[in-house]
């Protein structure tokens, strides 16, 4: 893509545009235009019309480097030709039968030779589903009706996973977080079933936990939350944690939806803990939905249909529909150590490239991230948890302004400033983004 393509100038913002009168379109059959609460941006998004590679481009015809990749789930970027012909070549034998084929169990036995806390595995068709059914697996396997969660967690649409994913604001008298709706009509029985957490704080998750022992089935967390900005749990942390789970019978659950594509392992092998259960999904579908949840043989038997009826029936017409495993059995073994070491390499240039950037604009501010996830932020406070990631109003403007000074210069981000690398990048592409990084400081300030 050439500099004057990165140079546009947001042309879908133009009255007219194809992209405007797409929404208006959408309007009349889509509640807000919409059918998908992430994509949408005030006064309304770009539309795409296609992609190849690292390279996403618009109905207004303009192309942009992509960082978003369908929020982590293309790691191959757009197009990518040997997942394009696994595909091609599944789809002349068949998408989907109520029959199992043997691409589940290549990519199973693909996910628990890399990932430590997988002995066994079972196919789903989303994060939401994986993370919703780990914790139908932990009740259970230990017979015990509530989980607990940690404060502003982001863990799908499943309804117990989704207590408190915005922050509890005003404490419980004993200043721990409370379980509150995300979702309008929550009933209060799944408020009560939910233990809200304090993340990175020991003291008061240890004094929760053995509280309420007797009544927990699971710990769910994710190991760098996105929602937190991609502050990951402390080692420490998360070391004590498996300890207190472990002795109280408590099952952990990792939530892996997105930090999968963090390490070859996933986080959990970077961070050196294992969970019981793990949930996962984007780059495991190569491009296509999917979602898998894993663990120890002896907790996966919850869903074992040969002995008769299991503890927990997990059907699903879509589940391991050879489509989506034969493309990520594909985009997975392209993924080796080699291209995951490469990866991080980038992933730490562009962190650091952007942290000079800001020290060059005297814009105060920071990166988190790994491997080849980043997330900026405009604002220098330590981070720890939910609240101290929260933005003011005069912080978000500023966020907003980047944003769309970043797309007037031909990148893809998240509105929050979220992003990840995908295979198709190398170093002009990361030093494309810290050059429009540095530039759209710049333009916000204007």
């Amino acid at each position: 893509m050439d500099r004057a393509s990165q140079r546009g100038a947001n042309a879908y913002r133009t009255p007219g545009s194809a992209s405007a009168e797409l929404f208006a379109r959408a309007r009349r059959v889509l509640p807000g235009g919409n059918t998908r609460t992430t994509v949408f941006a005030p006064p309304y998004p770009p539309y795409a019309a296609r992609g190849r590679g690292a390279v996403i481009v618009d109905a207004e015809g303009e192309a942009r480097l992509d960082f978003v990749n369908n929020y982590t789930a293309l790691i191959h970027g757009h197009a990518d030709p040997d997942i394009n012909a696994a595909v091609t070549r599944q789809l002349a034998d068949g998408v989907a039968f109520a029959m199992p084929t043997e691409h589940e169990v290549a990519l199973a036995e693909l996910l628990t030779e890399r990932v430590p806390g997988l002995e066994q595995v079972r196919f789903t068709n989303s994060g939401t589903e994986a993370v919703m059914m780990a914790i139908k697996a932990a009740r259970a396997y230990t017979g015990r009706p509530r989980i607990a969660k940690f404060d502003g967690c982001y863990h799908g649409s499943y309804d117990f996973a989704e207590v408190s994913t915005r922050a509890s604001g005003a404490a419980a008298e004993d200043g721990m977080p409370r379980a509150i709706p995300y979702t309008a009509g929550t009933p209060q029985a799944v408020l009560d079933a939910v233990l809200v957490l304090p993340f990175n704080d020991i003291e008061g998750t240890e004094r929760l936990i053995e509280r309420h022992r007797a009544e927990l089935a699971a710990v769910l967390i994710d190991p760098m939350p996105r929602s937190l900005g991609l502050y990951p749990a402390a080692p420490a942390f998360l070391r004590r944690l498996r300890e207190i789970t472990r002795a109280f019978g408590i099952l952990l659950i990792f939530d892996e939806v997105i930090s999968l594509r963090a390490d070859y392992g996933g986080m959990q092998a970077v961070l050196g803990v294992t969970p019981d259960l793990t949930a996962m999904g984007k780059i495991i579908g190569g491009g296509f939905p999917v979602g898998a949840l894993g663990g120890s043989a002896e907790i996966m038997q919850v869903f074992d249909p040969t002995a008769g009826a299991p503890q927990v029936p997990h059907g699903g017409t879509f589940n391991a529909n050879p489509i989506t495993l034969v493309a990520g059995l594909t985009a997975m073994r392209k993924l080796t150590r080699e291209e995951f070491a490469r990866l991080d390499g980038l992933g730490r240039q562009l962190r650091a490239g952007v942290e000079e950037a800001l020290r060059e604009a005297g814009v105060p501010g920071q990166t988190t991230g790994h491997g080849s996830l980043f997330h900026i932020h405009l604002h220098p406070r330590p981070l720890a948890d939910y609240r101290n990631s929260l933005l003011s109003e005069e912080e978000r403007d500023q966020v907003d302004r980047v944003y769309q000074a970043l797309l007037g210069r031909g990148v893809v981000i998240t509105p929050t400033l979220f992003g990840c690398l995908s295979t198709p990048m190398g170093v002009p592409e990361v030093e494309a983004f810290i050059d429009a990084f540095s530039a759209a400081l710049q333009d916000a300030r204007r």
